[in-house]
C-alpha cells in the first residue's frame, strides 16, 4: 500500500475509531467517577493493578523478582513476555514519565492501533459497516475496560489484527514479522502464529511448495514465542520445560479443561463474588460465539486464531477469572454479533448497543472499584 491507499484505508476506519474512542471514553469517566465515589486513584487502578505493577518493575529493573508465597505458589516476573516492559522502557527513555503512565501510553495507543486493524479486517471480508460494528462490539465487551489498562491485550490485538489482515492481503512476510512481535508480548500470542502458519501451509498446498514469500510467513511467526520460552527455559536450565514451569508455579497449566470443570460445579455450591460467575458467563458466552462461527465457515488464519484462543482460555488450569481477558483478543468470535446487528432493524440495534454500552461500563467500574479478584 502506499501513502494514498493508506490514508484512504484511514478515512474510512474513522467513524470506527470515533466509535470506539466514545466507547473507551464513555467506560473512562465512569471508573473515574466510581473511582472518586471509593476514593480510590483511578490512575493508580489502571497504571499500576496487579499485572501492570509486574510491567512496570521489569521494564525498570529487568527480569529477576520472585515471590514465594505460603500456599506454595512461587511467581516468577519469568512468566511476563518481554515486548511490553520493552516499550514501556522505551518511552520512559523518551518521555519524562513514570513506568505505569508509560504503560499506559502504550496500551491506549496500541488499542487505536487494534480497533483500526480490526476494521480493516472486518471491511475486507465483510463490508464498511461490519467492519465498524465489529470494532464497537469489541470496545463494549463486558471486560473491556483492560483496554484502558496497563496490560498487554492491546498490544497482542493490535500485532495479531494486523498480522491477519496481512494474511487475507497475502502479505506473508509482513504476517510473520507482525505475528513474531505479538509472540514477544504474551502466552496465548501462540494463537497468532498458528494462524499466520496455518495459512501459509495452506497457499503453499495450493499453489505449490516453491513460493517463497508464505515459506518466509511461516518461519517468522512462531520466533518470537518459541524464542521468549527457550530462553526462559535456558535461563531456568531446562531448556524445553523451565517456561512452563515458570507457569505452574502461578498455578497456570494446560489440563484440558478439567481445572475450569471443578471450579464452575464449586461456583453452583459455593457463593464467590460477582466476578467469578461472570467470568464463567462471559467464558460460555465465548464458547457459544466460537461454534456460531465455526458454522458460517469462516477464513482458515481467522478461524485457526480464534479456537487456539479459546483452547488456551477454556482448557488452562489457574486464574480462572482472568479467563474473559484471556479472550479479549479473540475478536473474530464478534463477528456474528456484527453481523446480525447490521441486519437488524436500527432501533433494536441501537437498543443492545445501548445496553451493551450500560453492561461494559457498570462491570468495568466494578472490576477496579469494588472487586477484589485480580483481573
Amino acid at each position: 500500500m502506499g501513502a494514498a491507499p493508506w490514508a484512504a484505508a484511514l478515512r474510512r476506519a474513522a467513524p470506527a475509531l470515533g466509535l470506539f474512542a466514545a466507547a473507551r471514553l464513555g467506560g473512562l469517566l465512569v471508573l473515574v467517577a466510581a473511582a472518586h465515589h471509593r476514593g480510590i486513584s483511578p490512575r493508580a487502578r489502571l497504571a499500576t493493578a496487579w499485572d501492570a505493577d509486574w510491567y512496570a518493575r521489569i521494564a525498570a529493573h529487568g527480569y529477576g523478582r520472585t515471590l514465594f508465597w505460603p500456599d506454595g505458589a512461587v511467581q516468577s516476573d519469568l512468566a511476563f513476555f518481554p515486548l511490553y516492559p520493552g516499550l514501556i522502557r522505551a518511552v520512559t527513555t523518551v518521555l519524562p514519565v513514570t513506568g505505569g503512565t508509560a504503560g499506559l501510553l502504550v496500551s491506549w495507543t496500541a488499542a487505536v492501533a487494534a480497533a483500526c486493524g480490526i476494521y480493516l479486517l472486518g471491511e475486507r471480508l465483510y463490508g464498511r459497516r461490519v467492519g465498524t460494528v465489529l470494532v464497537l462490539l469489541w470496545g463494549l465487551l463486558p471486560h473491556s475496560v483492560v483496554l484502558t489498562m496497563a496490560y498487554t491485550e492491546p498490544v497482542m490485538t493490535a500485532f495479531a489484527a494486523w498480522s491477519l489482515w496481512a494474511v487475507v492481503t497475502r502479505r506473508w512476510v509482513w504476517a510473520g514479522s507482525l505475528a513474531l512481535l505479538a509472540g514477544l508480548s504474551r502466552p496465548n500470542a501462540v494463537a497468532v502464529a498458528a494462524a499466520v502458519v496455518a495459512a501459509a501451509g495452506w497457499e503453499l498446498w495450493r499453489g505449490g511448495w516453491r513460493a517463497r514469500r508464505p515459506w518466509a510467513g511461516a518461519l517468522l511467526a512462531p520466533l518470537g514465542w518459541c524464542g521468549y520460552v527457550l530462553w526462559v527455559g535456558a535461563r531456568e536450565g531446562d531448556v524445553f520445560g523451565g517456561y512452563f514451569a515458570v507457569q505452574a508455579g502461578w498455578t497456570s497449566r494446560f489440563d484440558f479443561g478439567a481445572g475450569s470443570l471443578a471450579f464452575v460445579k464449586r461456583l453452583t455450591r459455593v457463593p464467590y463474588d460477582l466476578g467469578f460467575p461472570m467470568a464463567a458467563l462471559i467464558t460460555g458466552v465465548f464458547v457459544v460465539l466460537f461454534a456460531l462461527y465455526v458454522l458460517d465457515r469462516p477464513s482458515l488464519p481467522l478461524a485457526v486464531y480464534s479456537a487456539v484462543l479459546v483452547l488456551i482460555a477454556v482448557g488452562g488450569a489457574g486464574y480462572f477469572e482472568s479467563k474473559p481477558r484471556f479472550l479479549l483478543p479473540a475478536f473474530p468470535l464478534l463477528l456474528p454479533v456484527a453481523l446480525a446487528l447490521t441486519r437488524a432493524r436500527p432501533r433494536a440495534a441501537v437498543a443492545v448497543t445501548v445496553a451493551l454500552a450500560g453492561l461494559s461500563f457498570g462491570y468495568g467500574a466494578y472490576l477496579l472499584t469494588l472487586a477484589t479478584m485480580a483481573l
